[in-house]
């Protein structure tokens, strides 16, 4: 196991299954102490414990993004076993059923319930937890968004997933850029950086498994700048090419 990130404390939400456990096995492999944030606390702890079976630092945390409840508890818990938060990964995300339809035809509380976990939810997590990272001497936030997101790429009738205009998802990501880009820009003269990361077209649940790459290959972006050097960047949007188009 490498162990340039021992001592490092990480925090993954939805970290039980796909992505979010894939950050997790690659940061954890890396010597970082992981948290799998996970709204159902068994299945935490079973993902937890695969981890651990790799010789991987992993508890489990309780942690439901739509639940101020839980955010606090999980916080609190983080402050009084390790006093402080290094990597914060905000992968919990969801698509909804009802956002499969024509833009003008997604019922309103799709949108909400869509908004209520990709972005209310990052923005909460992030709040507070934020004064833990701000005790790290290198506090590192990763918004897991989505190309989809991009107003760029949304707008060019070339682009490979032009068909893909899911209202409250695509604009969820949209959101969530826009609150990286705001933070970023608060944070500035800190040791902070938060960016964004576009996984790309990965195999999840979240798709039905109908991407064509795979969640090792899906975390490859979001690993990197939750491990940027003290000369990293921050407020910017990346897949594992590079830059992303707003």
């Amino acid at each position: 196991m490498s162990e340039d990130l021992k001592g490092k404390v990480a925090l993954i939400t939805g970290a039980n299954k796909g992505i979010g456990y894939e950050i997790a096995c690659q940061l954890g492999s890396r010597g970082a102490t992981v948290l799998v944030g996970a709204r159902d606390i068994k299945r935490g702890e079973e993902a937890a414990n695969k981890l651990r079976l790799n010789e991987i630092d992993a508890r489990s945390v309780q942690l439901d993004v739509t639940s101020q409840k839980t955010i606090d508890s999980a916080a609190k818990q983080i402050e009084s076993q390790f006093g402080k938060l290094d990597i914060l990964v905000n992968n919990a995300g969801i698509i909804s059923d009802g956002d499969r339809l024509p833009p003008s035809q997604v019922d309103i509380e799709t949108l909400r319930h869509t908004y209520d976990t990709n972005v209310f939810g990052v923005f909460a997590v992030t709040k507070a937890m934020l004064p833990l990272l701000k005790k790290s001497t290198a506090g590192r936030i990763v918004n897991l968004s989505s190309g989809l997101g991009s107003l760029a790429q949304n707008s060019d009738p070339n682009y490979e997933f032009a068909d893909f205009k899911l209202l409250a998802y695509n604009s969820s990501k949209t959101a969530v850029n826009a609150l990286t880009v705001l933070l970023a820009a608060e944070l500035k003269d800190t040791p902070i950086k938060i960016n964004a990361a576009d996984p790309g077209f990965t195999a999840t649940d979240i798709n039905q498994y109908q991407g064509y790459r795979t969640v090792e290959q899906g975390a490859i972006a979001a690993v990197k700048l939750a491990t940027l050097p003290a000369d990293g960047s921050s407020g910017g949007f990346f897949d594992d090419n590079g830059v992303v188009p707003w």
